[in-house]
């Protein structure tokens, strides 16, 4: 049986253990009185019940999921003649490529070794038996499992109990995947750029104004060696970020006050769901539209003009990624307003203040922190933002404030860095981790600077 299937089967078992849980519980109050007479309600013995035929079964499954790969390709691969057995791990996955290729029929036998068509048959036969097992397992497990759990039901149970203390260590271990899942990304982030700095010099990435991490071919190229100048990159993101932070910030505050303050009902049911629909939108077609649209009519503008521009340039991508980060900061702010009792609002007006005095006096005071921390998500959207940036602003990794100009960011290089197949070991793939670390770093600080703002602005209210 299929993972999938045999996890929906567990669940209906453990669905069906609840049931006979609370109506065993029924059952055994009834001949004292009734169900007040139980420690605890029907339905956490049922709860307790479906714990105990479920959760051991599913802890197995998940188990035999995880190892299930790794223990067939040892054996399968300890088949195999000496001179096959491979060195790395990556010509271990090539080899179990090409053996489950033959296995599933996609590659005929006759067109590989006999010892490969050999591991193929034997594949086969594992990955039977395995489902086999599994199947035969995860069900045995439930059914005795739930059936004890079934049996140990007692009027004096406290199942309330006992469920709520299982609920716990459930979010307790929710909460830590979530802190060990952070603890990892930064650290595997850090292993590789320390593994980065081994490479390239420390002051030449922090400080260099060049960004040419593919190895030169030839000596006259900048950089025999290839350039890892961070330079470049941070200014792109940030001059890229600016641009679309002086279109979105104004634009979705004001839309904001007006949609809560002054807008009639009509009015707002109408124009919020419309400005809404623009987070809807992927950003590839935002993209498309700024290659297609802003893009060229900012260069021909230019022409114009006199003022010489590029086809692809840090304007565009500004102009359109703005326009798509106003329902975040629209959206937010509206709540956040919104959220401020009115008892405020009354107040204010009862002192003769007009309705924009309390809106500049009152009402935004107290919801500066809500929008700070609407304006903060906005920046972070702009500086990970990818596709409107490749499409509209380019790849040139070009150190100039004028925004007519080739830029690209971080997030663009990172993710040209790690097009394809990469062995991570060369200067040129780790960058992106460095690039990601200081990116982490910056996001951090950004973080910090907000909070200082909000708390030295903050208005506290009873």
């Amino acid at each position: 049986m299929q993972p999938l299937n045999l996890l929906l089967l567990t669940m209906l078992l453990a669905a069906v253990a609840y049931v006979l849980g609370s109506a065993r519980s029924r059952t055994l109050a009834m001949p004292l009185g009734g169900v007040r007479h139980l420690k605890s309600l029907p339905g956490y013995y049922g709860v307790r019940a479906a714990i105990w035929c479920g959760v051991p079964a599913l802890v197995i499954l998940g188990l035999w999921a995880a190892f299930e790969g790794k223990m067939i390709q040892s054996i399968v691969v300890g088949t195999l003649p000496d001179t096959m057995i491979p060195d790395t791990a990556g010509e271990a996955s090539l080899l179990m490529s090409k053996i489950g290729n033959v296995a599933n029929g996609s590659l005929p036998p006759g067109f590989v070794e006999e010892p490969v068509a050999k591991a193929a048959e034997l594949l086969q036969v594992l990955q039977v038996q395995s489902k086999i097992y599994m199947t035969g397992l995860v069900l045995a497990v439930a059914l005795l499992a739930g059936f004890v759990g079934w049996v140990r039901i007692r009027p004096l149970l406290n199942a309330r109990e006992q469920v709520e203390a299982i609920l716990r260590w459930f979010f307790f271990a929710c909460a830590g995947v979530a802190v060990l899942t952070t603890v990892g990304i930064v650290f595997s982030v850090v292993f590789e750029t320390i593994r980065f700095f081994e490479q390239v010099p420390f002051f030449e990435f922090f400080f260099g104004t060049s960004w040419s991490p593919q190895l030169a071919l030839r000596t006259d190229q900048v950089g025999s060696e290839g350039a890892f100048g961070m330079i470049p990159l941070f200014t792109g993101t940030l001059l890229i970020s600016f641009i679309a932070m002086l279109i979105a910030a104004p634009v979705g505050l004001l839309s904001a006050i007006y949609l809560s303050e002054y807008a009639n009902k009509r009015v707002r049911s109408t124009v919020k769901p419309l400005l809404e629909m623009l987070a809807g939108i992927p950003t590839v077609v935002y993209g498309f539209f700024a290659a297609l649209t802003v893009a060229p009519f900012i260069s021909d503008l230019a022409s114009a003009i006199g003022v010489e521009a590029s086809s692809q340039s840090a304007l565009a991508a500004g102009l359109v990624m703005g326009i798509m980060i106003i329902p975040f900061v629209s959206s937010l702010s509206d709540d956040v307003i919104n959220a401020v009792p009115q008892t405020l609002r009354d107040g204010s007006l009862a002192l003769g203040a007009t309705q924009s005095e309390t809106m500049k006096k009152v009402i935004f005071p107290a919801a500066l922190p809500g929008i700070m921390g609407g304006l903060l998500l906005a920046v972070s959207r702009a500086i990970g933002e990818t596709m409107i940036v490749v499409m509209a602003a380019g790849l040139a990794a070009n150190l100039t404030a004028n925004p007519l100009e080739t830029v690209t960011t971080v997030t663009v290089q990172i993710v040209t860095l790690l097009v394809g197949d990469q062995e991570f070991d060369s200067a040129k793939t780790l960058a992106a981790f460095a690039l990601g670390a200081m990116l982490f770093i910056s996001t951090l600080l950004l973080n910090v600077i907000a909070l200082k703002i909000v708390r030295k602005y903050r208005e506290q209210y009873d």
